[in-house]
């Protein structure tokens, strides 16, 4: 399970060190993509075959599923994570989250999301004022 959130760096060449704490759930293989809010979000292989699998069910015939499997596939790129536990960011998912050097690695579970750092700061200051205030269920079942 992926939690917690790790400042990290891109080097000259995009890379990303991931966190260590990441690393061999990740080690086989993963997925980087689109994500929400103008983030990225990484999948190990095997999660982002159940994602897919999910959004390949969704009727053909509807313009926004085929729009959202456009946007989140077009871009979608495997890697393995080098002996460092690096990863090349692809230059079009760089400018798509405007990552410049310092990124903000946040575990989402079942899947991790990468934002510049600057962004996450100012989402985070909003999302968690929201959060504490929360009076209704959200997420069925959770409060």
């Amino acid at each position: 399970m992926f939690l917690g959130t790790h400042m990290q760096k891109l080097d000259d060449k995009g890379r990303l060190i991931l966190p260590a704490k990441f690393r061999e759930e990740l080690s086989p293989g993963l997925v980087l993509t689109r994500g929400q809010e103008n983030c990225l979000t990484l999948f190990p292989t095997t999660e982002f075959e159940a994602e897919h699998a999910r959004i390949q069910n969704a009727p053909k015939t509807n313009k926004e599923a085929r729009d959202y499997q456009r946007v989140f596939l077009s871009a979608a790129f495997a890697d393995q994570p080098d002996k460092q536990g690096r990863i090349t960011v692809p230059n079009i998912l760089r400018q798509y989250a405007s990552l410049d050097r310092e990124v903000a690695v946040i575990g989402m579970g079942n899947r991790v999301e990468i934002w510049d750092a600057p962004t996450w700061e100012d989402y985070l200051v909003g999302a968690q004022q929201a959060f504490a205030e929360r009076e209704e269920e959200v997420i069925p079942g959770v409060i």
